[in-house]
């Protein structure tokens, strides 16, 4: 069975939104990874309810021949956006675009995410707004300035 299929009703009864399921190798190690996301941040109790669930519901329907690694995550700060619903929860924030076609001439926009619908996504790049289709998305990213994040960041007393 799709282990998709499986995760999901796991992670949206945890009131999450499933980001990716990826099953991958490393040498003869099989691992299962699980990238989940919510509207604020996750604690490392809430991951590890989640993973205990999601093993359990695995378990159950015997899913795969052979042992695998469970590696249930979040995205992090700078996440990758592919669904409506990624986009519309990063309005405001900053990002960036490489679109499959030039839109104003550019592959690569960049940039505060205006506005995300179900068709398309505005971005403010330099002295415009960009109405870009999420037809014509290659990638898109969230991102950080990580230097004003550091300024930010309270200085450790013994550092």
């Amino acid at each position: 069975m799709d282990a998709e299929a499986l995760i999901r009703p796991v992670v949206e009864d945890a009131g999450l939104e499933l980001v990716e399921v990826v099953q991958r190798r490393e040498g003869a190690r099989r691992i299962l990874q699980v990238t989940v996301d919510d509207d604020g941040p996750l604690d490392l109790d809430t991951i590890g309810r989640l993973s205990e669930r999601i093993s359990r519901r695995l378990d159950v329907e015997d899913f795969g021949a052979g042992p695998y690694a469970l590696e249930v995550s979040t995205p992090g700060l700078e996440r990758p956006l592919r669904l409506p619903s990624q986009f519309r929860r990063a309005v405001g924030g900053s990002v960036k675009v490489k679109t499959t076609v030039p839109v104003a001439g550019a592959r690569v926009h960049e940039g505060p995410l205006v506005e995300a619908d179900d068709e398309a996504i505005t971005v403010a790049v330099p002295g415009a707004e960009r109405r870009i289709a999420l037809a014509d998305v290659a990638s898109a990213r969230t991102t950080v300035d990580w230097d004003a994040e550091l300024q930010r960041s309270p200085r450790r007393a013994d550092a």
